[in-house]
């Protein structure tokens, strides 16, 4: 099978994204900027895009309260029990393959839309052998971390209005024939009752 890489951004295509939490929990412990996991969540979520699901694969039991149910838009967590994350993560992977039609252990490319973020070794060969795509957690931490910005946006270059002042384009035109008393207050021109 011939796959495109991505190597600019790993996320191009990517609809799904699966994170080894424990992993990522425990690189972010090693930073000056440590966090609980809640918190975590909604970095994560800021810095991948809205189309793009989200799920959290943890080892053990899941705590109280929380049983691998979605916590926030496209975000989702679930929690390995007896099996580990890694054998959830490769599950995953191996059902999206196995449903367009690839046999079990085998690539297809509907595998290539999954991205898995983990530091293990052996898990991203095994998941990469199926077909999907793997970063490590350094790269989704550096993310994370990013402005949520990245391009200057387009907008109105005047500054915002002050409530009560008429703008100066407004006072240069000439006076307008209109028999409604709202037209007065409505700096715009229109023909609606101002708010």
């Amino acid at each position: 099978m011939t796959r495109i890489t991505h190597h600019n951004e790993p996320l191009a295509g990517v609809t799904r994204l699966l994170v080894d939490g424990t992993n990522l929990l425990h690189a972010l412990s090693r930073g000056p900027d440590r966090q609980p996991p809640a918190a975590v969540i909604g970095r994560l979520r800021a810095a991948v895009p809205a189309e793009t699901a989200i799920e959290l694969v943890f080892d053990g039991p899941p705590e109280k309260g929380v049983r691998g149910e979605r916590i926030a838009h496209g975000v989702s967590v679930r929690y390995g029990g007896r099996f580990s994350a890694d054998t959830i993560l490769v599950t995953l992977v191996d059902d999206v393959a196995m449903v367009a039609g690839a046999p079990r252990g085998g690539g297809s490319t509907a595998t290539d839309k999954i991205l898995v973020v983990t530091d293990d070794r052996d898990l991203r060969f095994a998941l990469q052998r199926r077909g999907a795509r793997t970063a490590g957690t350094s790269w989704l931490i550096t993310r994370m971390q990013r402005p949520r910005l990245t391009a200057p946006s387009i907008g109105n270059p005047r500054p915002p209005r002050v409530p009560g002042s008429r703008p100066t384009s407004v006072a240069q035109r000439p006076p307008r024939s209109v028999s409604s008393p709202a037209a007065d207050l409505d700096p715009e021109g229109g023909d609606h009752e101002p708010w």
